[in-house]
């Protein structure tokens, strides 16, 4: 299918765009313009010129004036004509120097590092390829043709009942398909959610933990939203020290980035807490399925559906390239998020959206991430024991679950040991990027390693480097 129309373009030949004008009738305005395209480099040596009758057509001229105004060119050697092969431009004929804009050269590209082991990626070479494609050609061809036009600002239903289902299952989310918003991943969460300058579905001010992801703290500054930070222990957040803010957004099954679920007492507080004070508590669930040591943690939101706000996306499971996520919410702001999000621009894209829900429904997702899952533990295995090796001084916390680990480092020696792996092209992320500018919580010197992000061959050389440049 695909090559025979190429091989029907290569016959048809490539669209023309003429100006005919000036004196001297058609034949000559036809014949000037052609010399100039020629000349101006729009058509290059080689180009193949549209048939006469395409050409006439297209012009609304005579079929003879296109065939006389080829034939005086190719006699001036501007074009060519070979029985068989059309006419086309004349290989030597050069364009005027003066008259090609040449194209603006593109800066050179910044070389990435050699060995990536930031957070936040999963491999992408893992991505399940052949399954995806199977999945997304199999939706499209049992797709009506309502999806390509205007839908539902919800996201397709097929989506929202695979994902009630699979959440349920996977994470012990209690929710119906009306209740899930399709969105294109964590950021754009939360920006349905809280607007620009204060006039979202949500309002501040908001508490967060004391370390997490800067990316978030500045969207929600710039949504005028003032965040609060909660100090973090060993049980993680410390939500007996909420006050009157009017929300709080936290990682509980899997603390960013210092690693360990939420504790079940403050689990059961922080609801007390949302409960008591009319407001609400929103999930970052973001490596909800990557669970090596323990027993999976359930979602908070199960614990009370209609004062937790579930965010969860396919970006660490996945790709973040599919910009897939979705909202499960409280019934009272599933009308708002709908309104804030808009009849049409803000939408994830369709097609993805049906492969997606084929992929869970399939069965497909379960495997790749029971895949990955072990592939990922096999990772983390490894930091361990090349670590324990290497760099006994380096002790290594938050590895029960997730796709990344904190390392922590002697204390003065993060900042350091963060320029010696610039300089040695490896790049990682230090504890101390991740700490909340108003917190009085100091975490100590750590290094936040993503074991997820190189492609497998490259895995043992990063390890190699890393160990390479600890203190």
């Amino acid at each position: 299918m695909e090559e025979s129309w190429v091989n029907s373009a290569e016959r048809i030949g490539a669209d023309l765009h003429l100006e005919l004008s000036g004196p001297g009738g058609r034949r000559a305005a036809l014949i000037g313009a052609l010399r100039d395209a020629v000349r101006g480099g729009r058509l290059a040596p080689g180009t193949r010129l549209p048939p006469y009758r395409s050409l006439a057509a297209d012009l609304g001229v005579a079929r003879n004036t296109v065939a006389d105004a080829y034939a005086e060119l190719v006699a001036e050697g501007w074009l060519t004509a070979r029985q068989g092969s059309g006419t086309r431009v004349a290989d030597r004929m050069e364009p005027l120097r003066h008259a090609v804009r040449r194209p603006v050269e593109a800066p050179p590209r910044a070389r990435g590092p050699r060995h990536d082991l930031r957070q936040g990626s999963p491999d992408a070479s893992s991505f399940p390829r052949a399954a995806w494609l199977a999945c997304y050609r199999r939706a499209l061809q049992q797709a009506p043709n309502e999806v390509f036009g205007p839908g539902d600002p919800a996201g397709r239903r097929e989506l929202r009942e695979a994902l009630t289902e699979y959440l349920a299952r996977a994470r012990g989310v209690r929710t119906e398909p009306d209740r899930i918003v399709i969105c294109s991943g964590f950021a754009h969460a939360l920006r349905l959610l809280f607007g620009q300058g204060g006039g979202g579905v949500l309002r501040g001010p908001l508490a967060v933990e004391a370390y997490g992801l800067g990316f978030h703290r500045e969207l929600l500054a710039e949504a005028g939203v003032r965040t609060v930070p909660l100090p973090l222990d060993e049980d993680g957040p410390r939500v007996d020290l909420l006050g009157r803010e009017r929300g709080v957004l936290l990682t509980p099954a899997h603390q960013f980035p210092t690693g360990g679920p939420l504790h079940a007492s403050r689990r059961a507080a922080v609801i007390d807490w949302a409960r008591a004070r009319g407001t609400v508590v929103l999930e970052d669930d973001y490596d909800g399925e990557f669970r090596y040591d323990r027993r999976p943690v359930g979602a908070l939101q199960g614990l009370d559906p209609e004062r937790v706000i579930h965010l969860g996306s396919v970006s660490k499971s996945l790709s973040p390239a599919l910009r897939l996520g979705w909202m499960v919410l409280p019934q009272r702001y599933v009308g708002d998020v709908l309104a804030a999000k808009g009849d049409r621009e803000a939408w994830a894209s369709v097609p993805d959206q049906l492969g997606l829900a084929d992929f869970i429904v399939s069965g497909a997702y379960d495997r790749h991430v029971r895949r990955m899952r072990q592939r990922y533990r096999g990772r983390r295995d490894r930091l361990v024991a090349a670590l324990a090796e290497h760099a006994p001084r380096v002790a290594v916390t938050g590895v029960a679950a997730g796709l990344h680990a904190l390392l922590r480092v002697p204390p003065g020696t993060e900042r350091a040991t963060v320029e010696a792996a610039v300089r040695q092209g490896i790049a990682l992320d230090g504890l101390a990027g991740f700490r909340h500018p108003e917190t009085d919580m100091e975490a100590g010197d750590g290094l936040v390693v993503g074991y997820a992000t190189p492609a497998e061959h490259a895995y043992g050389a990063a390890l190699d480097a890393l160990c390479g440049v600890l203190p």
